[in-house]
């Protein structure tokens, strides 16, 4: 004879003032606990690596102005051009290089932008290259 023999065949108790928990919740009970909420994603925001802001020489900025210059005179004819710039970081120091291609919608000398067509506003200082076919005419 074993030790729970007579009550293995007993009923199982229901309580009469508690309802039964749902299964969910009873499942919930048994989840790992988070002692550091955020930890880890304070651990991945310190391995994101971002680049420092490349100054630019008195020739590259005047290259840049030129190329602003020429692209604010072709506006009319729509120009496909590849701009990169620096896009600082919300979160720490630094920040990524991106560039965007397509076509510049109106260059703002009072409030020194680039405004894309799709909306894209490029401030100027953050500009490191401009690329397009326009500067690879004789003309130019």
């Amino acid at each position: 004879m074993g030790n729970y023999d007579d009550i293995i065949s007993l009923p199982h108790h229901e309580s009469a003032k508690h309802p039964k928990m749902p299964a969910l919740d009873r499942a919930a009970q048994f989840m790992p606990f988070a002692a550091l909420t955020g930890h880890n994603a304070a651990v991945m925001e310190t391995e994101r690596l971002t680049d420092s802001r490349m100054e630019l020489d008195e020739m590259k900025k005047e290259e840049l102005n030129e190329h602003l210059q020429f692209i604010k005179e072709q506006l009319l004819q729509k120009p496909q051009i590849s701009i990169t710039y620096f896009l600082p970081d919300t979160q720490k120091n630094g920040g990524a290089y991106l560039t965007i291609t397509g076509t510049v919608r109106k260059i703002e000398q009072t409030r020194h932008q680039v405004i894309m067509e799709n909306g894209t506003v490029i401030p100027m200082d953050d500009i490191y290259e401009i690329e397009s076919a326009l500067f690879d005419n004789d003309e130019y």
